[in-house]
């Protein structure tokens, strides 16, 4: 009689119980237990069962996964397999992977303390001149007037290209860096168009700093020089080869040409102002700066061994042209 009165204690629990296990609609079960039964030797199945715990979703809010070695976020994708966000992708691609060892590899900088005193220096000089010209300039400029000035200067780049792809063995490339910069001088009025880019026409850009990468110096020590900003070794001996073949320079009056490079700057530090929030929230600034720009250096020279074909301005990682610095022309 005992057991009968009990009886409805114990189903109104179990209803307790059932309601209050049950999953709320809009949430994924995180995990289910099932009971297996196990194998005996004889390959009969036993009597004793073992219970596997299989994973149906992702793990709850209070408890999350272990993040991936990579440091990236991962979704899941049609197949099962992780897929990382584009985004990330183009973040690699600049700046390596994070915990990648070829990051490391890849910053190869033994002159590190002479060369955070120079940067140091540079960002002085770009706190107190640089950046506040260049934000006078984009608020006083209208867009499509700089878009014209920036289209002048990389017009103006195209004999540099055009030698150095020669240099290097792509006869195909620099035919079509001709093109563009015919078409350029022409339909766009100087180069302050690009009608060439409408008609599907490949921006490339190549110094003597890549032809001698691609000739076979691949490995050269970072260094970073008072106003030009980043180089390396290779780079450093590349501005002789650079130097002759600037338009620039073979303008003979003072004014004309000093006016024009200070122009070139305004406009090259303009075209940098995108980088400065991420910048100055840094924990080491100038390890970002130099890791961008060397894997960018490394992927300019790796793509012109490839002998891929690039499409599309350079990253905004460059450093201070050569030809806007108003020194005095080599070529004399």
């Amino acid at each position: 009689m005992n057991v009968l009165r009990t009886l409805p204690l114990l189903a109104l629990v179990a209803l307790l119980s059932a309601c209050a296990g049950k999953p709320v609609r809009d949430a994924a079960p995180v995990s289910s237990t099932v009971v297996a039964p196990s194998a005996s030797v004889d390959g009969r199945p036993s009597a004793h069962a073992e219970v596997v715990d299989v994973v149906e979703g992702p793990a709850p809010a209070t408890a999350p996964s272990p993040p991936a070695d990579n440091g990236l976020s991962a979704s899941a994708g049609p197949a099962g397999e992780p897929t990382v966000d584009s985004t990330e992708d183009d973040f690699d691609a600049l700046y390596g992977r994070a915990g990648a060892a070829p990051a490391t590899a890849a910053s190869y900088d033994p002159w590190e303390g002479f060369n955070r005193r120079v940067h140091a220096f540079n960002m002085a000089v770009d706190t107190a001149v640089a950046r506040p010209l260049a934000t006078a300039y984009t608020r006083a400029v209208p867009r499509f007037a700089r878009t014209g000035v920036s289209n002048f200067f990389s017009n103006l780049r195209s004999p540099v290209t055009i030698a150095n792809q020669l240099l290097q063995g792509r006869p195909d490339d620099a035919w079509d860096t001709l093109a563009r910069f015919m078409m350029n001088s022409t339909l766009g009025v100087g180069g302050l168009w690009d009608p060439a880019s409408k008609a599907l026409v490949a921006n490339r850009r190549e110094d003597f700093g890549q032809t001698l990468g691609a000739w076979g110096w691949r490995r050269s020590r970072y260094v970073e020089l008072p106003f030009f900003g980043p180089r390396t070794v290779r780079d450093v001996f590349g501005l002789a080869g650079d130097i002759p073949l600037s338009p620039i320079r073979t303008i003979e009056e003072d004014k004309f040409r000093i006016g024009l490079q200070g122009l070139q700057l305004v406009d090259t530090r303009a075209q940098l102002m995108a980088l400065d929030d991420i910048r100055d929230s840094a924990v080491d600034e100038y390890a970002l700066t130099r890791d961008a720009w060397l894997q960018r250096r490394n992927y300019q020279i790796e793509n012109d061994l490839r002998g891929r074909r690039e499409r599309g301005k350079d990253e905004q990682t460059a450093p201070i042209p050569v030809d806007a610095m108003p020194m005095p022309d080599w070529g004399n």
